[in-house]
């Protein structure tokens, strides 16, 4: 059995990820993080350095909190990021020629991030977000700046049934002239879904066009949910 974060991302079926991705926008792993790990990252919540806390209600975001990480990120969560970050962008690089876009993504994250501080983004973005009862987040996309990555993922860092109910996960696609498509997922807590950041490509009797999609989570009816997001571009 593969034993770090990185092998474990590795060894994924990732064609089969990949043929998700581009039939629905989004993807599910199974688990990847172990139980232990995701209690050890849900206590980073109270431990850990951060760049900035956000109250969502104050903002109108939903009602929650959530922190961003400061540089230098916990080892899991920059292994994470660092392991994923590849073969995500072999996927971003095929949207991109089937949108007719120009820009093309780095093998490396490290690549990428230069092309983030050459434009001014700089601050990290994984964070970790906590919801009690009555906790949600509004639909939304998570745009920090002129650069920003196709894709993002998920972890729930808590078991529903167990640790909360409800609290599912939401994404919702709006395509041109047509009514909103709603997925609602159950993660497994260690699970990783894969989504994408802004929209994706759907074929059309003309080519491809973008189909916008957005995010969020449904209210929380009972109990705690700590999810942990990895997003890849850098803040403004």
């Amino acid at each position: 059995m593969p034993t770090s974060i990185a092998q474990r991302v590795a060894a994924l079926d990732w064609p089969a990820l990949h043929s998700a991705l581009d039939a629905r926008g989004f993807a599910r792993t199974g688990a990847v993080l172990r139980a232990p790990e995701c209690r050890r990252l849900a206590a980073l919540y109270e431990t850990a350095p951060f760049r900035s806390s956000i109250d969502m209600a104050r903002y109108r975001f939903g009602e929650g909190q959530y922190k961003y990480f400061a540089y230098p990120l916990p080892d899991p969560v920059d292994e994470l990021r660092r392991a994923l970050y590849p073969p995500l962008a072999e996927a971003a690089n095929r949207w991109a020629a089937l949108l007719g876009d120009d820009a093309r993504y780095p093998a490396d994250l490290d690549a990428f991030l230069e092309r983030c501080a050459a434009a001014g983004q700089t601050r990290p973005t994984p964070l970790l977000l906590r919801y009690g009862p009555g906790g949600h987040n509004t639909m939304h996309q998570d745009i920090y700046g002129d650069v920003a990555f196709p894709f993002q993922a998920l972890v729930v860092l808590s078991e529903q049934g167990r640790d909360y109910e409800g609290g599912e996960s939401v994404l919702l696609e709006q395509r041109p002239r047509a009514q909103s498509r709603a997925h609602v997922t159950v993660l497994r807590r260690g699970e990783l879904m894969l989504f994408t950041t802004r929209h994706r490509p759907v074929a059309g009797t003309r080519g491809h066009y973008r189909a916008t999609m957005r995010h969020g989570v449904a209210t929380i009816t009972a109990g705690e949910r700590y999810g942990l997001g990895v997003i890849f571009h850098d803040a403004a």
